[in-house]
């Protein structure tokens, strides 16, 4: 059996994430998991907070799996956090798997630019996100360090209050909204 690769999309909307996706999970013959695809299927024009989690938690757990069965994986969220890679790469290692982490960024304006486009072509795929949102978002986006990128960088430690990053991932990623 071959070792599986876990490719996790990481930036602001925008930037080029679900369009990379696409073309790796041909690429790399990998499973594609989008969560927003899940939310618009689900939820059309709402895109409640609560069912992001959980929707993320699910295709983590089909990701997973995946990479159990030696199915190369493409998870396609932004993962804005850097306790969200790290977590997900302890998961992959945990599994044997590699990790590749693919960054994602732009300047402010193009990312507008391209955000506009895409409401306007195709609002069917997208919400409306105003500027305020995204200067805020890019505020709490935490940028990958290099060691993250190459793969040199160990994971480290669980953050505090939790013994093992498993845990943290079921913290972050419940089961459900209840």
């Amino acid at each position: 059996m071959r070792q599986p690769t876990l490719f996790l999309t990481v930036g602001l909307p925008g930037t080029g994430k679900t369009t990379a996706a696409r073309r790796m999970e041909i690429e790399q013959n990998a499973l594609l998991l989008t969560k927003d695809e899940w939310v618009k299927a689900l939820y059309a024009h709402e895109n409640p907070p609560s069912a992001q989690s959980v929707i993320e938690g699910r295709l983590i757990e089909i990701g997973l799996r995946a990479l159990e069965l030696g199915i190369n994986v493409v998870i396609d969220f932004g993962l804005w956090s850097r306790d969200e890679r790290s977590a997900l790469r302890q998961a992959a290692l945990d599994l044997s798997a590699k990790v590749e982490v693919c960054y994602f960024e732009l300047a402010p304006a193009e990312q507008r630019r391209r955000l506009d486009q895409r409401q306007a072509e195709a609002p069917h795929t997208t919400w409306p996100m105003s500027h305020e949102e995204l200067a805020a978002w890019a505020v709490d986006f935490d940028v990958p360090t290099p060691g993250e990128l190459d793969g040199t960088e160990p994971v480290g430690d669980s953050p505090s209050g939790f013994t093992t990053w498993s845990e943290w991932r079921r913290h972050r990623w419940p089961p459900s909204d209840s």
